[in-house]
C-alpha cells in the first residue's frame, strides 16, 4: 500500500475547504501532514488549520523556498511519526 507523505491543499475550494478536508481525512485516521496555502488570508481560519495540526500556512504569492521548507517539515514529521 502507498502512503501519502504530504499533502499540499489550497484552502479555498469548489466543494469544501482546505480545513473542512483536514477533518474529513483526520475523522476518517488519515494523519497526513497539510501545506495550505491561499490567496485570501484569514486569521481565524490560519490558527484552526494549525490549531488542527497543518504543517503550513502560505499566503499567495510565495517563494519557492518557503514551499520547500514546509514540504521538508512536513516529511521530517511524517517520517516521525511512522518510524
Amino acid at each position: 500500500m502507498i502512503k501519502t507523505a504530504c499533502l499540499i491543499s489550497d484552502i479555498h475550494m469548489p466543494e469544501m475547504s482546505g480545513v473542512q478536508l483536514q477533518d474529513a481525512l483526520r475523522a476518517r485516521g488519515h494523519d497526513i501532514p497539510i501545506i495550505f496555502i491561499t490567496a485570501f488570508p484569514d486569521d481565524k481560519i490560519r490558527s484552526q488549520a494549525l490549531a488542527q495540526g497543518a504543517v503550513c500556512f502560505l499566503e499567495k504569492p510565495f517563494e519557492g523556498e518557503a514551499l520547500s521548507r514546509c514540504i521538508d517539515s512536513a516529511l521530517k514529521d511524517n517520517t516521525a511519526k511512522n518510524g
